[in-house]
């Protein structure tokens, strides 16, 4: 059942019970080490681009990050995995999150967004196939699950490969 949830960039306050979140949303110690290396990389990091949905007592429930990346030449930003634990999936902690996400971003001026995801949970938040607009990747991934979303109509989407920041690996 969906609710509506709190959300609020993250604090320093919230790391560890972030960190704790995504490790339980996130089956491998790749996945769930991310955002830390994120969070420790300058050029991957902005300040109030890491959301949380917060439950009743303020504690993290659900997270998003978006961090930088560049689509061509043009600076863009990638949708980090979203995290909500098994126990709080399917109530909309990570929607919330997701959608604080994108309008801080465009409180911030920032243009595109790009997201490696499942093709059936991220169009609702505007996504479309970046391959409509010739955007790419250097690694085989299906067609439906490299999305891209335009964060404004001053700015369409450019074409180019998309370069990940450093701790992505890829």
């Amino acid at each position: 059942m969906s609710r509506t949830w709190t959300t609020r960039a993250e604090t320093d306050a919230d790391v560890p019970a972030v960190r704790d979140l995504v490790r339980a949303a996130f089956p491998t110690p790749e996945e769930a080490d991310l955002v830390d290396a994120l969070r420790a990389d300058p050029e991957a990091w902005i300040e109030g681009l890491s959301l949380v949905a917060v439950d009743d007592e303020d504690r993290p429930v659900g997270h998003a990050l978006l961090t930088r990346c560049h689509i061509g030449d043009s600076p863009a930003l990638c949708l980090a995995p979203v995290a909500v634990p098994p126990g709080r999936q399917r109530a909309g902690a990570g929607a919330a999150a997701v959608r604080a996400a994108l309008d801080a971003a465009r409180r911030r001026g920032e243009h595109h967004v790009v997201v490696l995801g499942h093709p059936e949970y991220y169009p609702r938040f505007g996504f479309g196939r970046a391959s409509a607009h010739g955007i790419r990747v250097t690694f085989d991934v299906p067609d439906e699950a490299l999305m891209a979303l335009a964060l404004d109509t001053g700015h369409p989407l450019p074409a180019g490969t998309v370069r990940y920041a450093a701790p992505f690996g890829i």
